[in-house]
């Protein structure tokens, strides 16, 4: 199974990859539930990590109801974290109905070429999740990142499970929302093969290390039981 950390610096990246993390999501502004990170701060990841790094495209705090203006800001981000060689994408567009943006979404995915790109956690909310997966399969989304449409993936444990059972294996559905070493072991149930944390204690605004190697050793002892 993969473990995926939130990375918000230079330094929680660096502290992500050496505590064992399979993967970084490149963000800043965590306080506003992450923002896309400077030009800057890509390319200098990118530079010291041999791990993959996916980059979130969210261009301001609020909803996600994005104006052609801001779909040009994403897509010229997106530009640039092809020219840096990024593994991946981090996107999320949806209707005033919050229904999935289908053609923003779809256009989003034509401008990342070779990435890969997950859609995040606008998906929680959606009103209807289930529909919502089958909208991004289509498309051809390769990840969803989720907390079964709860505050956190432990509340939502039952409908990630569900989204799994209903993905069928054509797309991969990642827990993350709270996702901590003292809860993982429960979202085991789901079936999940990512894992999504920020690995931040509390009170703090860093990735830990020893969250980070906590974590995948209960995912590598996990994985030695299958």
């Amino acid at each position: 199974m993969l473990l995926e950390i939130c990375a918000n610096s230079i330094e929680s990246a660096l502290n992500a990859q050496n505590g064992g993390a399979d993967r970084i999501e490149l963000c800043s502004h965590l306080e506003a539930d992450g923002l896309t990170p400077s030009h800057g701060l890509i390319k200098l990841t990118r530079e010291l990590l041999q791990i993959p790094v996916y980059v979130l495209i969210r261009p301001r705090a609020g909803n996600f109801v994005y104006s052609k203006m801001e779909m040009e800001l994403m897509k010229e981000d997106i530009r640039h974290c092809a020219e840096m060689r990024c593994n991946g994408v981090v996107i999320g567009c949806l209707n005033e109905d919050r229904t999935i943006n289908e053609y923003q979404t779809a256009e989003l995915l034509e401008c990342a070429g070779f990435m890969d790109v997950t859609f995040h956690k606008a998906f929680d909310q959606v009103p209807n999740p289930f529909e919502a997966l089958e909208t991004l399969k289509e498309i051809g989304v390769q990840r969803i990142l989720t907390s079964g449409t709860a505050p956190t993936a432990l509340e939502g444990l039952d409908t990630i499970g569900e989204l799994i059972e209903e993905a069928e294996g054509e797309m991969i559905i990642m827990p993350g929302g709270g996702v901590r070493p003292n809860n993982l072991e429960r979202l085991f149930e789901t079936g999940a093969t990512e894992y999504h944390s920020a690995a931040i204690p509390k009170n703090e605004n860093t990735t830990s290390i020893e969250m980070v190697r906590e974590l995948k050793e209960l995912l590598r002892r996990s994985n030695n039981a299958l």
